[in-house]
Parts: C-alpha cells; structure tokens; sequence
C-alpha cells in the first residue's frame, strides 16, 4: 500500500510541477462551462422584423407594439409595398415580415376574424419555425384579450404547460451535455498522455522493474486525475446553479456519484488510449478526434438520437456520454432518483470494467 501511494504522490508531483497541465486541469472546465453555458442555447432573441401595415389602426399598432416589447423581435422598418419586403431580405436587415390587411380592425369587430400574414427568412429553416411561433403566440394572445367577452362558435381552446422548465431556457439543455463532454474531454485528454509520457522520458524503465504490479501503476496514474477531476465536477455544478441558473432539482449526492463514476469511465478510456499508443502528440490525437465529435453528436444533446439513422443510433450506445448526459437530465434537471436511472448508470459501470480491463491487459510490462 505504501508503493501504491508513493506512486499516487509522484504523479501528483508530475502534474504541480507542470503549470501549464495543471491551469488545462482547472481552468479549462471553468472556461468551457462559461462559453459553451452562455453561447449554446436554442433560445432566439431580438430578431428584427419589418411590419407591412395596410390598415394602420389601433389594434394593428398594439400589436406592433406587443411584438416590438417582447425579448424576441427588435422593429428594424416599417415597409410600404410587397417589393419592399424582398428588397429588406436580400438586405439581411430582418428575419421576419408581419403583413396586415387593410380595414383589420374592422373585420375583427365585425366578423370576429382578420388575417396576418407572417412572412419569414427560412434559409435558417429552424429560426424561422421558431420566430413564426413566437409571433402566432404573441399575435393569438393579442386575440384573446379581445374576444375574451364573446361566444365564438367551435372554439377550441388548447392549454399548454411546460414541465421541468417553463420559461423554456435553453441552459436546461445544453448544460447537461456541456457538464459531459468537459469531463470526457479533458479526463481522457489529460489521462491518455500519461504512459505515454513515461515511455518518451524514459522512466517507464523504472516502473518495470519496480516490485509494483501493473494494475497498481494504472490506478496510481488515475487517482490524481480523479481528485482533480472532483474539483472540477464540484466548480461546474456551482457555475451552473449560480452563474447559469440551472437548478439542481434531485439529490445531490446521486449526482455527484454519478458525475464520478461517469469521471472513473472517462480515465478508464483515457488509460487504454495511453497503453496503445507511443507518443503524447498521438494520444492526444486520438482524444480529441476520436471522442470530441462522438460526444458532440452522438451523445443527444445537440441532435436528438431518435431522428438519426439507425446505424448511427446503435453507434451512439458506445458513447459514454449519452448515458451520462441522460442520467445528469434525470437528476439534475427532472429530479428523478436512482430507480430511474438504474440502466444507465449500469451501462457506464460496465464500460469502465471493460476499459479498465483493456488498459491493464494493453499495458506492456517490457519495452521491446
């Protein structure tokens, strides 16, 4: 035991003494978090729009005017002919045209209907679906303040409720696969280069001959990563509750237990990088390519697995980071207990049995 902690200590040494590891370590999760936290979200605000106003009323300027006070949509112009609003989009100066009729006023009072026509800059097919809903919402609202003392016949009056998230945030999402793809990122990152780095120093000579067996030497590299990577798990929860305003709805501990299991596999992976190649510059190669994009669109949370192929679904089972990208959304987002993620949480203890098996049978008790 006491080997064991002798080899846990030099590699703690290893990484003080290297600043620039060390600043990768602790400073690159905060970094991610704050970027991708702020800058990854779903959520479209002050779109400009142009208004197309052929009856010019009262009721046309509300709702103009409710458009415009919404977070959504920024008035840019007001347009006087249908030229104008080809003209404005080859501009780029708006992504959406709202067209009232004349006499709009007067057919609502009169005939309880008047139509507006939205017209929107689909090039970005999923912006343009998102500003149409917006504005129909805005514009439907409008409507029922106005005919709430009427009877209109057939009407069907549909009621929405968000669970989980009702100001529909897009941090509530993306917070869940940033948290996983930092921790997949750097843990495999920084775990692959470290047999790699004892054979180009050539102190991997010493390991080998020393009365400590290869699995407490695999170990030994790991549990320094393991305790930073702690840390790191501790300051990205509280970036993203206090900076991010994600909330942690479920137990705490379970989340914690999970983003350490999920850490335990993501060493694992790095580890059995490490034992099968011979230089850092590969070992990083391999970190980044061959698991940054698996964990970006693989792991649902930027493109939901149920619309890929089926040959990249049955991929996407290989990726780590979709189980624990699930179990985070479960805990931290619905507030579910462990029942719920029982399967998940499974998968991830059976990769990291596997990987830590692949690493100590890879790894090479002679150099040649």
């Amino acid at each position: 035991m006491k080997q064991f902690i002798s080899f846990v200590k030099k590699e703690f040494l290893h990484i003080l003494r290297d600043t620039k590891t060390l600043l990768i370590l602790l400073g690159m999760p905060i970094a991610l978090i704050m970027i991708f936290g702020f800058a990854l979200t779903t959520e479209v605000k002050n779109s400009k729009f142009a208004v197309l106003d052929f009856s010019k009323d009262a009721a046309t300027e509300e709702i103009i005017n409710e458009l415009n006070a919404s977070r959504y949509f920024d008035l840019v112009a007001a347009l006087h002919t249908y030229q104008d609003i080809e003209a404005i989009f080859h501009k780029g100066k708006a992504k959406m045209i709202i067209v009232f009729p004349p006499s709009f006023k007067s057919d609502l009072q009169h005939f309880n209907t008047a139509p507006v026509q939205i017209i929107a800059d689909a090039s970005d097919p999923n912006v343009a679906t998102t500003l149409t809903g917006y504005a129909t919402t805005i514009i439907m609202d409008y409507q029922k303040r106005v005919t709430h003392d009427r009877k209109l016949p057939h009407t069907i009056n549909t009621q929405v409720r968000m669970l989980y998230n009702p100001q529909m945030k897009g941090t509530y999402s993306f917070v869940p696969g940033v948290i996983s793809m930092i921790l997949m990122l750097v843990c495999t990152m920084m775990t692959a280069i470290t047999v790699v780095r004892e054979k180009e120093t050539g102190t991997m000579e010493v390991l080998l001959v020393s009365p400590v067996q290869p699995i407490k030497v695999i170990l030994a590299k790991a549990v320094p990563y393991l305790l930073i990577s702690i840390v790191n798990i501790i300051s990205i929860l509280l970036l993203s509750v206090f900076v991010l305003d994600v909330p942690i709805r479920g137990s705490l501990i379970l989340l914690l237990s999970e983003s350490i299991l999920f850490t335990i596999t993501c060493l694992s992976f790095g580890l059995l990088i490490s034992t099968l190649t011979d230089s850092q510059q590969m070992a990083m190669f391999i970190s980044l390519t061959g698991l940054f994009l698996p964990t970006l669109m693989l792991s649902g949370f930027l493109f939901p697995i149920e619309n890929m192929p089926m040959v990249l679904q049955v991929v996407s089972n290989i990726v780590p980071a979709r189980w624990y990208y699930q179990i985070v959304r479960a805990v931290m987002i619905k507030g579910l207990p462990l029942i719920t993620v029982w399967k998940e949480t499974f998968i991830l203890t059976g990769m990291t049995v596997f990987l830590l098996m692949a690493s100590l049978k890879n790894f090479k008790t002679r150099l040649a």
